[in-house]
C-alpha cells in the first residue's frame, strides 16, 4: 500500500527513469545498461520509501502512541508552553528506510497548528530540535495535552500536515509526513509516565511510548 502523499513525487520519479533511460537509448546506447539499472533503482527506492502498511492501535485505553516509526534518540525533561513545566520530551529519528508516514498518538482535539521556518540541520543532532523547520501540534482531551512537532532533517524539506485547527482527531489515524529522513518529537506533561527509553525502536500507531 502506497501513501496518497507520496504520488506527486512517485508520477515525477518515474518521469525522470522514462527520460533518462530514453535519453541514454538515443544518445548513449553504451550507457542504457547503466541508466536501466539506476532508473530502476530509484524507482524501486522511491516506492519502497513511500509505502504505507496498515497499522492497527492496540487496545489499551489511556496511552500515548508513538505518532513516527524510527528509534528513540532522546528522552528528557523540559518545560513547555503548551504541556507545562517538568513535562517529558520524547524524541524519534527517522531513517530514510524506515515508514515515514505519522499518525495521531491520542485522541482529541487539534488546539495548536504552528509552522516554524528554521535550518536543515541532521535531525540526530540535538541543536535540531529548536533550530529545524518544523510543524508544531497540539492535541488537547479531558485527560491531557499533547505536544508533538514534525521536524525537518538535512534531507527531507517538505512536511506534510493535513490537519486542521479544531479538529477531532482518533489515536493511529494518519496525518502526514516527513519526507526522506527527519524526527518527531512529542511532550508529555508531567503526570504522564513515559514507557520508552533511548534507543527503543517504535512503530508509528501501535507502540506505546507513553500512559496517563
Amino acid at each position: 500500500m502506497l501513501t496518497p502523499y507520496g504520488y506527486p513525487t512517485i508520477l515525477k520519479t518515474a518521469c525522470i527513469a522514462i527520460l533518462l533511460s530514453g535519453a541514454a537509448h538515443l544518445f548513449a546506447k553504451p550507457l542504457l545498461p547503466e541508466a536501466l539499472i539506476f532508473s530502476v533503482f530509484l524507482l524501486l527506492f522511491t516506492l519502497y520509501f513511500f509505502r504505507d502498511p496498515i497499522r492497527t492501535p492496540p487496545d489499551k485505553k489511556r496511552t500515548v502512541l508513538a505518532p513516527a516509526d524510527g528509534k528513540v534518540l532522546l528522552v528528557k525533561p523540559v518545560n513547555n508552553h503548551f504541556t507545562g513545566p517538568s513535562s517529558t520530551l520524547v524524541s524519534i529519528f527517522m531513517s530514510p528506510f524506515n515508514v515515514h508516514v505519522n499518525r495521531i498518538p491520542v485522541d482529541g482535539t487539534v488546539t495548536l497548528l504552528s509552522y516554524h521556518q528554521g535550518t536543515f540541520m541532521m535531525a540526530f543532532d540535538h541543536r535540531s530540535l529548536e533550530s529545524n523547520e518544523k510543524m508544531e501540534i497540539g492535541i488537547e482531551n479531558k485527560e491531557l495535552k499533547l505536544h508533538f512537532s514534525q521536524v525537518s532533517g538535512f534531507l527531507a524539506r517538505r512536511i506534510v500536515c493535513s490537519l486542521q485547527q479544531g479538529e477531532q482527531v482518533e489515536r493511529g489515524k494518519r496525518f502526514g509526513m516527513i519526507r526522506f529522513g527527519s524526527r518527531v518529537d512529542v511532550i508529555v506533561p508531567a503526570h504522564v509516565e513515559v514507557t520508552v527509553k533511548a534507543g527503543q525502536h517504535t512503530k508509528a500507531g501501535e507502540t506505546v511510548i507513553a500512559r496517563f
